[in-house]
């Protein structure tokens, strides 16, 4: 397997791999990363659908793409999935799944979509209940915090393993808007992994820019499982794949032979029968190990959530698979802190135009349009519970009645008592979610229990594991997606190691699937690299100004030494580069022009 960009290998067609008609191919899981992988083995690998099989402990496919109406107590999404154009291997799985909704792929469904009504927000952050915060897009980073980012910026890896946040910056990073906006919209907190701040800063450098109006994201037209899961499932179903529901995989035996690391035996449990299938060195497994929304409970409006810490059967399959060799990963370094990775999201589907007026108010467009709403979601910085909401394009259910809102909220300080409930989120039913919600929305405080009681349904879920892959690590934490000496197996998903690319993404738990396939069938094309915008000085330019907040670069020692330096640069490429973003100012005849022969503006 090897890394590509450009249209070459994008549109190109690998050749049939030697020996594909000799495999199969077992996964394991039934989420985004297992069923991208089996697509990628039948489109790319030319391996036939009736040769792969998927087992799955639950009763439908998607993971942690979910999106579902559970009968007494409602709509039901765990999570949002924020999409940008750079997720190269999901737009090109993508681009093969037909479209449930129009004559084209889901790539083109969604990119019409993205076109004509692009994603931004009117007000990202509010205070005071309801009040726009008015942080006039501002990252409000001082000179010291500035320069900490930068150290982890160009720090190596290996200087920020085993480390938290809070220990490579300090208080004032913590207090600027820049955080603020960062940790609401990637749920990091500040004991989180630095690496994988780090990483992240790496990864999405070019959307710097898109940070605080949220501009920078794309979202599909309804919930991620009727918009992403279903066409690919129906995809895989006419290519003859086999879906086996109901069906928990409780071990999976390796041979050993030197270096050489064989997969010889699938165990699982299928309607409470022990069961399994043996395996040649040509019957591939393709194991999802670990998961964000492992042990999820779902209360209702009148029950909170329960947190389970009981027996987790993913992880518990991670533990016996990796106390096989030191190359399968260790699981506990990332879900053996449940109050470390665990938060809370509520569900809130709205009856009737009331609590919709109020959404309204807040966002500057009418939720029933039919267009985007909050442009991603909208923080009250001011929250106890550190509480943020978002509406996305409604219906976000296809089921949903034309008088219904379905927002989804969430709180990243879940065991902190709230500013009108006086109750930890985790302690709250869906009414009191929704009270503590309506308070921070504006509503009076007279009006807040008969609009929760009778103008809302709320569906709370509590995940034990939700931020697991942010915990601090360290190499070989996690297991290559194909481990060396491997000769039949994977390990997929948001827990496997890859190259440059960031967890809590849609794009990863492809790649890797993407990954494991290309390796494990040998095909001849290369894998999508991780958008290169690190290493684009445009981009970094474009952050660096932006970081600032637009001012200019200040020069260490008197004025007029720099402005000595910066006329040197006068009429040089690099002097038109740094003054055309903004970084040193004018200079002589070297004028800021618009950028108009490159994609960067």
């Amino acid at each position: 397997m090897y890394y590509s960009s450009g249209n070459y290998e994008a549109f190109a067609r690998p050749r049939k791999p030697a020996g594909v008609d000799d495999k199969t191919a077992w996964f394991v899981g039934a989420g985004l990363t297992s069923m991208a992988s089996a697509v990628f083995m039948i489109r790319d690998g030319q391996l036939p659908g009736n040769r792969i099989t998927i087992l799955e402990r639950l009763e439908l496919p998607g993971g942690a793409l979910d999106g579902i109406r559970k009968p007494h107590k409602g709509f039901v999404i765990r999570g949002g999935r924020e999409m940008e154009d750079h997720m190269e291997c999901l737009w090109d799985l993508f681009r093969t799944i037909p479209s449930l909704e129009v004559d084209g792929s889901v790539l083109d469904e969604f990119y019409w979509l993205n076109k004509d009504d692009p994603n931004y927000s009117l007000t990202r952050v509010t205070h005071e209940r309801g009040k726009d915060a008015e942080t006039h897009n501002e990252f409000g980073l001082s000179d010291k915090a500035q320069k900490e980012m930068m150290k982890v910026f160009l720090a190596t890896r290996e200087e920020m393993e085993n480390k938290r946040i809070d220990e490579v910056v300090g208080e004032e990073f913590l207090a600027s808007n820049f955080w603020l906006y960062w940790r609401t919209m990637f749920a990091f907190e500040e004991w989180h992994s630095a690496l994988e701040f780090k990483l992240y800063l790496h990864r999405f450098v070019h959307h710097i820019s898109g940070l605080p109006d949220l501009s920078a994201l794309k979202f599909t037209k309804y919930n991620q499982y009727e918009s992403l899961v279903l066409p690919m499932y129906r995809w895989l179903l006419d290519q003859g794949v086999t879906f086996e529901f109901s069906t928990e995989v409780t071990d999976i035996d390796f041979a050993f032979d030197g270096d050489r690391k064989q997969a010889t035996r699938i165990h699982w449990i299928r309607d409470g029968v022990a069961g399994g299938v043996d395996l040649t060195e040509d019957d591939l497994v393709l194991t999802t190990i670990g998961s964000l929304t492992e042990n999820s409970d779902d209360g209702n409006h009148h029950r909170p959530a329960a947190l389970n810490e009981g027996p987790a059967p993913a992880w518990d399959l991670w533990r016996r698979i990796a106390a096989k060799d030191p190359s399968f990963g260790r699981p506990d370094v990332f879900a053996g802190d449940i109050a470390k990775s665990k938060w809370e999201s509520a569900t809130v589907t709205t009856t009737g135009p009331e609590i919709p007026k109020y959404i309204q108010k807040i966002t500057k467009r009418d939720p029933f349009s039919g267009k985007v709403v909050t442009g991603g979601i909208v923080t009250a910085k001011d929250s106890a519970w550190l509480l943020s909401w978002t509406v996305n394009r409604q219906p976000h259910f296809k089921a949903q009645s034309p008088d219904e809102i379905v927002v989804w909220v969430y709180g990243l300080f879940v065991d902190t008592p709230g500013d009108y409930v006086k109750k930890t989120m985790s302690e709250c039913t869906g009414e009191e979610i929704t009270q503590e919600w309506l308070y921070h929305l504006g509503v009076p405080e007279a009006d807040i229990p008969e609009l929760a009681a009778h103008g809302a349904k709320t569906v709370p879920v509590m995940m034990p594991y939700v931020t697991s892959f942010f915990m601090p690590r360290q190499a070989g934490d996690r297991p290559a997606v194909v481990p060396e000496g491997a000769v039949n197996f994977a390990f997929i998903g948001q827990f496997a190691e890859t190259t440059r690319d960031t967890i809590f993404t849609t794009e990863y738990s492809v790649r890797t699937g993407m990954e494991a396939a290309y390796q494990l069938l040998g095909i001849d094309r290369g894998v999508p690299e991780v958008f290169n915008s690190t290493y684009d000085l445009r981009f970094l330019l474009k952050a660096a100004t932006r970081l600032r907040d637009g001012s200019e670069v200040e020069l260490p020692g008197p004025k007029f030494v720099g402005n000595k330096i910066i006329s040197h640069l006068d009429h040089t490429e690099i002097g038109q580069l740094l003054t055309d973003f903004g970084v040193v100012p004018e200079v002589g005849g070297t004028v800021q022009r618009p950028r108009a022969d490159d994609a960067i503006a």
